[in-house]
């Protein structure tokens, strides 16, 4: 099977170190020998220009993705993220990390100063260690369970939380716009989310309106192969596009998936999502299970050579400032004659 898979002079400084040092002991600097002090004041003068991008930081008062109405104050300063994602779209946001948990690293490849901690997994979090660190805001995912079950005893301890999603990509602007009001970061809205949402409202807009092409999405696990619908963020992306997910208008698949059902629709394209540490394994794994049958290799899709195993960090994780690459990425393989590279 293959894969589509790929989807910031030293000369002329000693000529005026001489030029100013010459000057010091004459105590008559020439006009020239000002150069080094000019780029002294264009620095501070950037330092200027940041700052007055910035807003006054500001409370968040809404309702997370449990349901709960919650306010966070302005400019928590000591904040857990127990996902890693979630982890990256802080930073992103100009807010600083007091802990987080090991897949920010792991998977988003972040680099943490020493002062983070690591309070355990994603899937579980240490309570102990997020308590030790008497945070002011912890943000965590709805989407797994021991998170979830982590809401009473933040709760009790008066310990500001908030749950949040990101499936598809309007969820995240809503996030980083909560984000850059608490650091009073307008400006890395702009930067990291409302640039975000114009380029996939843009490739969205161009989308055409004839009859969409027909997809199959499969998660790999190392144990075994599901379907999936538009609850994840693959499927989002593939329903905005315009796509027709058979698994999302055959809700047995997501159960039952047979290589007679997929037979019996053949799809244009079927894409793949890796979950696990062992990429590879997870391939293994849908090789096992469907492409050592000669039925696999009657499929339009494997005879098309529109089999696509997709990347992690842009279809798996959540893409946070990388979504209009991913809808990009998605559009290009679906619709090429309109969104030529």
């Amino acid at each position: 099977m293959q894969s589509h898979q790929k989807l910031f002079t030293s000369v002329f400084a000693a000529i005026l170190a001489a030029a100013l040092s010459v000057s010091l002991f004459a105590c008559a600097p020439p006009a020239e020998s000002a150069a080094p002090e000019t780029t002294a004041s264009e620095s501070a003068a950037s330092e200027v220009s940041a700052s007055e991008n910035a807003a006054a930081p500001a409370d968040w008062s809404f309702q997370d993705a449990l349901g709960r109405s919650v306010t966070i104050k302005a400019a928590p300063s000591r904040v857990a993220a127990l996902y890693g994602s979630f982890a990256e779209a802080w930073t992103l946001a100009g807010g600083t990390l007091a802990g987080t948990t090991e897949d920010a690293v792991s998977e988003r490849g972040m680099e943490l100063p020493d002062t983070v901690e690591i309070v355990g997994t994603t899937m579980e979090p240490n309570l102990e260690s997020v308590l030790a660190l008497n945070p002011d805001f912890v943000i965590l995912s709805s989407e797994v369970s021991a998170q979830a079950g982590l809401d009473e005893t933040l709760t009790a301890a008066g310990i500001p939380h908030a749950y949040f999603s990101c499936k598809e990509y309007t969820e995240y602007l809503d996030m980083m716009k909560g984000f850059t009001t608490l650091t009073g970061r307008p400006d890395l809205y702009e930067q990291n989310a409302g640039r975000v949402g114009r380029q996939i409202e843009e490739i969205l807009a161009k989308v055409p309106e004839e009859k969409a092409p027909t997809v199959l999405l499969l998660r790999a696990y190392s144990t075994g192969v599901k379907a999936k619908n538009d609850d994840n963020v693959a499927g989002a992306m593939l329903r905005d596009l315009g796509a027709d997910n058979i698994a999302s208008r055959h809700s047995e698949l997501l159960e039952d998936l047979s290589l007679e059902s997929i037979v019996a629709e053949d799809p244009d394209f079927i894409f793949v999502t890796t979950m696990g540490e062992d990429t590879q394994k997870a391939l293994d794994t849908l090789q096992e299970t469907f492409e050592a049958n000669p039925a696999w290799a009657g499929l339009s899709a494997v005879q098309n050579d529109r089999v696509v195993v997709l990347e992690k960090d842009l279809f798996h994780y959540k893409p946070n400032a990388r979504w209009g690459e991913s809808y990009e990425k998605l559009a290009e393989i679906l619709y090429p004659d309109v969104f030529a590279s």
